[in-house]
């Protein structure tokens, strides 16, 4: 069952288009893509390598520029604001989770859920130590990243990408380094906190099971859409 509302579509994208330069080619990367993400739902963006998965999350994440196109959350046209401007949008209504976690590395896993919050100047310890519980971190919470087993890293960047109470989270592989269980653990991690918090999830995957558990899957072919 969707989450999503019959109102505006949350995020929007339209005619996006990304190309790189190889020598001295265009390739185009990303071709006319037009997406909309409802409040709440949970999206699966698939398709082989180099089909433009994680591009297109890239750009709808305002974390690189489309060539031609734009991205509009909740109403909000990314693409004519400022630096400072979008970075606060990826603050407070943004969430990140990566397949190689990024986590800071002289920071405990207390905090580095916590950073989102204090780089907003929003210290909220109680909810930080609400998501350490709902992780199941509570006897990790003063460890380092590098004391943490794979599984338990991801956790804490799930917690951290959740933290600040996001409209979207947007994840790039988020079980792609973890082992069955682990990636089970995750996998259920991130939708019991999107029930909690109501976010709309956007995964990009290789994982069959993960995408059986989504409203919709997008299935990205040559830098197009080919069937959602």
């Amino acid at each position: 069952m969707t989450n999503a509302t019959d109102s505006a579509p949350l995020l929007t994208g339209r005619n996006l288009t990304k190309t790189v330069q190889v020598g001295t080619q265009s390739l185009p990367i990303i071709k006319e893509v037009d997406i909309t993400v409802n409040s709440g739902e949970f999206v699966v963006i698939m398709g082989k390598s180099g089909s433009g998965k994680s591009t297109l999350l890239g750009l709808l994440a305002a974390l690189d520029y489309p060539d031609a196109g734009d991205v509009h959350l909740a109403g909000q046209a990314l693409h004519k604001l400022s630096e400072d401007e979008l970075a606060a949008i990826r603050q407070q209504q943004m969430g990140f989770v990566f397949q190689s976690f990024h986590l800071l590395p002289t920071l405990s896993v207390a905090e580095n859920i916590a950073f989102p919050l204090d780089i907003a100047r929003r210290p909220d310890p109680s909810r930080v130590d609400a998501l350490i519980e709902a992780v199941g971190l509570s006897h990790r919470r003063d460890s380092l990243p590098a004391q943490l087993s794979g599984g338990e890293q991801q956790r804490t960047a799930v917690a951290r990408a959740l933290v600040a109470n996001p409209q979207i989270v947007f994840a790039d592989e988020p079980t792609g380094n973890l082992d069955e269980h682990n990636a089970e653990q995750v996998m259920q991690l991130l939708l019991d906190l999107r029930s909690e918090v109501g976010a709309a999830l956007v995964i990009v995957t290789h994982d069959a099971a993960l995408a059986k558990l989504a409203d919709r899957v997008i299935v990205m072919h040559d830098g197009r859409i080919q069937d959602s």
